[in-house]
């Protein structure tokens, strides 16, 4: 059978990428949160584990039951088969799904998949048509032996040095902004690479690491560095260019208030009941007003101390102008409900199933789809041995439209 076969209870592959089998030899964030945007839009992904497991199942707590929810969180529409790629039948197994796949996506160490006959030049030699994404923490040149954490990556970028107090120390961010951000890059790269392959027939080796998607990821202040030779540093939560674009205190909490245009401004003193300071001379234009915020911070602060936060944020965005409430997870998730969004998906049925979050893109012909709860450890892995030892089509691109499913 192919994997692509919907299994009792489930539905067939939909989404723009139906059809498409992917590899999946990651583990922990960047490669596994890849690969889930990959299922979510129809893709066909098989997880390949080691004999332990993904070592996320085991980060807890939090968890849902005996499962850790950071392995919940990016692993939904997969399926687990386990393999020792240190067994040679395991290993034949694993080279097997890879000369059938369409995409392959790995973190391993460079070259740590070499050892198994598993990295892109042995992979591509049977499978022409393979997509293979390979993620490291600082490529494979001279770092390819430093390990690629994220934290590590903040502080070796530069993030760490532009998070904090200005008198304070520096800080990571509240999430491993730089694992998503490198896994969202893969993801980009393997479906340029999937195009390029349907105009060619031929397909390609994708490499995306950390550092690099920490520094693109760092936007003006990386440009503040390269185009204007000027180090930026921590400013707390204000905004070097713009103001306000900060947290303000209100009656009784802080209220993001982000007037980052004249007629923004203007607007937000019309419904503070100071429509005067949008003609003064001093905060006439943003530069103005970025550069004399010492004087102008006060005497906005004074008009929004009248009422409490939330009253402003239904005053300010009536009247078109950007501000939020600083927000717990959870109100975060209230919010999405407000607006509409649904962010919160099942995932599976009865006792298997389990929320997670909504797939970030909407697609008006080819919605996401959730087939999948994240899986068992080797949920999987009787039905893909079985599958694998079958007798396969052409690999992945080898034909015209050929999907690579066998």
């Amino acid at each position: 059978m192919s994997p692509t076969d919907p299994g009792p209870g489930e539905s067939a592959p939909t989404g723009p990428l139906a059809g498409l089998l992917v590899a999946d030899f990651s583990r922990v964030l960047a490669g596994p949160y890849a690969t889930m945007l990959l299922a979510d839009m129809g893709a066909d992904v098989v997880k390949v584990e080691g004999p332990a497991g993904d070592e996320t199942r085991s980060w807890t707590p939090p968890q849902r039951g005996e499962v850790s929810t950071y392995y919940l969180g990016v692993n939904r529409g997969k399926r687990s088969i386990a393999l020792d790629l240190r067994d040679p039948d395991d290993a034949a197994a694993a080279r097997e799904l890879a000369r059938r796949a369409d995409v392959l996506v790995e973190n391993f160490k460079p070259g740590g998949m070499a050892k198994f006959g598993l990295d892109h030049a042995s992979v591509s030699a049977e499978n022409p048509g393979i997509v293979y994404a390979s993620i490291t923490g600082f490529g494979t040149g001279a770092g390819r032996d430093v390990p690629g954490y994220d934290l590590m990556v903040q502080a070796i970028s530069g993030l760490m040095s532009l998070t904090g107090d200005p008198d304070g120390p520096p800080f990571r961010a509240g999430i491993s902004v730089f694992d998503v951000m490198a896994g969202n890059h893969a993801t980009i790269g393997v479906l340029a690479a999937l195009r390029h392959r349907e105009v060619t027939g031929r397909g390609q080796h994708v490499e995306v690491n950390l550092l690099s998607s920490a520094l693109t990821g760092l936007v003006n202040h990386s440009s503040a560095y390269v185009a204007g030779g000027v180090v930026p540093l921590r400013m707390g939560n204000a905004h070097p260019s713009v103001f306000p674009y900060e947290p303000l205190p209100t009656a009784d909490t802080e209220l993001i208030v982000t007037a980052a245009n004249d007629r923004q401004f203007r607007r937000l003193c019309e419904v503070l009941g100071v429509p005067e300071l949008a003609d003064d001379a001093r905060f006439a234009r943003n530069a103005d007003r970025t550069q004399r915020r010492g004087e102008l911070r006060p005497l906005l602060v004074e008009r929004l101390r009248t009422r409490p936060a939330l009253e402003w944020f239904d005053l300010l965005v009536a009247a078109g102008v950007p501000c939020g409430p600083i927000n717990t997870i959870d109100g975060g998730f209230a919010m999405a409900e407000r607006f509409g969004l649904d962010p919160v998906v099942e995932v599976g049925e009865g006792e298997a199933a389990v929320p997670t979050t909504r797939h970030p893109i909407r697609f008006s012909g080819t919605p996401a789809s959730y087939r999948l709860p994240p899986p068992g450890l080797d949920e999987h892995g009787e039905e893909l041995r079985r599958w694998l030892s079958a007798p396969a089509g052409n690999p992945a691109g080898a034909a015209e439209g050929g999907a690579g499913r066998g």
